[in-house]
């Protein structure tokens, strides 16, 4: 990390001058307008900017993110440095992000002669990047050099450096077209080579015994299939003790070899909890034989599995992501998700649209301990919901995520449109629920946001409301309701 060349612009105004011109990093254009941070939660600094209204940023490692007035943003150096030599030796780096060593030196070199061509003809390039190179220190690198410091630097930008809109939480867009490799290959990509290693004979006991290891080695075998696989899926089946997609999914594949001496294995799996009962309980029964279980099987496999990871829900792959540590992977593709079903609102397209995919989002981002997203969700979620019973449970979910990302007035104005829903929109969902589980919690979340508040004299009056209104709903709960409930009440402010 080096940045050098930065130190001696801050220090020198005629190198300050030549790198702001024609060379558009301009120390004097350091503000970029609106607040923005990366979704990984590391520092940035705004170090300078271009006349389009474009910021640098260096970030925790020392790499240089580049972020334009667009909303697009993207890695274009490893240090400032580096980010100096492609911009002084591409001086039309914006019009060659698409370019790649791939493309050969001969496309490369033309594209780079016709970009600085166009700008010779309007002010002098040659000298003055001569001059500052030689002034920073800087190589003299080609220009195909360079591209390939660009490409290489630009395929960075993700997972580590997404640039966020601090907030309103959307995502700037990638700066290049580049293609990358999509989520379900690099989440699979460890476990096919556990399951070469499986299929070798070696690390049995190792892939067996880590239930993320395990995990991958059977979605591998989901989508590489082979006849000789059957006894490690029954040695990573005896493994799965808990009801999951991969426990259910070993049984299909133990299940699709229609061998009935296999029957007692998965009997034994299925009556390992109540859950695994339940999730395997339409498993052929004792007596049945080899036909049976391979129509099972079948049968879940077409509905539930199948051997192309691409038709598997985006889900499941970042779940496999946030298993095997990968969270930061698993992070950008949760808030590209969440971001392109915000888009899909705004603009009122006419695609089915399954509300319970931003339920899952919260619930996803909370397993991250991103309260920012999953609050963010939360919101888009209670503005799709149409009866009352199921905007009183989100709206509750919602004045918790507020009260834990601190935001108590926020909090406060949830929980009136809480009581409004459940006492005054004349909806029958909600006719009974002074008498079930949710009246306690209800009462209990009352009660926790006005103790976070108390704390807080600008809020009295919303503890004072808060308090009051958790003591009116507690008179009027059931006795089953009130037993549920674990704390006393907040007595009102005064």
């Amino acid at each position: 990390m080096s940045d050098r060349a930065l130190r001696l612009l801050r220090r020198d105004s005629r190198l300050a001058e030549l790198a702001a011109f024609p060379f558009n990093f301009d120390l004097d254009r350091a503000d970029h307008g609106e607040e923005v941070r990366l979704a990984s939660g590391g520092p940035l600094e705004p170090i300078a900017g271009d006349d389009t209204g474009g910021t640098y940023f260096v970030c925790a490692d020392g790499s240089v993110l580049y972020a334009d007035s667009e909303g697009a943003a993207g890695i274009i150096g490893d240090s400032v440095d580096a980010a100096l030599e492609v911009l002084i030796g591409l001086p039309g780096w914006h019009d060659l992000l698409g370019l790649s060593p791939a493309d050969g030196e001969e496309r490369i070199l033309a594209a780079v002669a016709e970009t600085e061509e166009e700008m010779r003809e309007y002010f002098g390039i040659d000298a003055e990047r001569a001059e500052l190179r030689a002034a920073l220190g800087l190589s003299g690198r080609t220009p195909v050099e360079l591209v390939g410091m660009l490409h290489t630097a630009l395929l960075r930008t993700e997972p580590d450096f997404l640039l966020l809109n601090a907030e309103e939480g959307g995502a700037y867009r990638l700066l290049d077209p580049h293609p990358r490799p999509p989520l379900w290959e690099t989440v699979l990509e460890p476990g096919r080579a556990d399951l070469a290693l499986l299929r070798d004979g070696t690390a049995w006991a190792e892939v067996a015994a880590d239930p993320a290891r395990r995990a991958l080695a059977l979605r591998a075998a989901q989508f590489d299939r082979r006849d000789t696989d059957l006894p490690l899926l029954r040695h990573l089946l005896r493994h799965e003790a808990a009801m999951t997609d991969e426990l259910r999914l070993a049984a299909v594949l133990v299940g699709l070899y229609g061998l009935a001496e296999d029957l007692p294995l998965l009997y034994e799996v299925r009556e390992r909890t109540y859950d695994t009962w339940c999730g395997l309980g339409s498993m052929p029964e004792p007596g049945a034989d080899g036909a049976e279980l391979r129509k099972w099987a079948r049968g879940l496999d077409e509905s539930l599995f199948g051997a192309d990871p691409t038709d598997e829900p985006p889900v499941t792959w970042r779940g496999l992501a946030r298993e095997q540590g990968l969270d930061e992977l698993a992070r950008v593709a949760q808030i590209r998700e969440l971001d392109e079903i915000d888009l899909r609102l705004y603009r009122k397209a006419p695609e089915p649209f399954d509300v319970h995919e931003l339920h899952s989002l919260v619930y996803e981002f909370e397993a991250l301990g991103d309260t920012f997203q999953a609050l963010r969700a939360q919101r888009l979620y209670v503005s799709r919901l149409s009866t009352a019973s199921e905007r009183a449970s989100a709206l509750l979910a919602l004045s918790r995520l507020e009260r834990q990302a601190g935001q108590l007035p926020a909090a406060i104005r949830t929980l009136a449109r809480l009581r409004d829903t459940l006492l005054r929109s004349g909806d029958r969902t909600v006719e009974h629920w002074r008498g079930t589980q949710l009246g306690g919690f209800v009462v209990e979340e009352h009660q926790e946001v006005a103790r976070a508040a108390s704390a807080d004299p600008a809020l009295a009056e919303g503890v004072r409301e808060v308090s009051e209104a958790a003591a009116e709903i507690l008179a009027e709960l059931s006795e089953a309701a009130r037993r549920g409930i674990s704390e006393p009440p907040v007595p009102p402010a005064r």
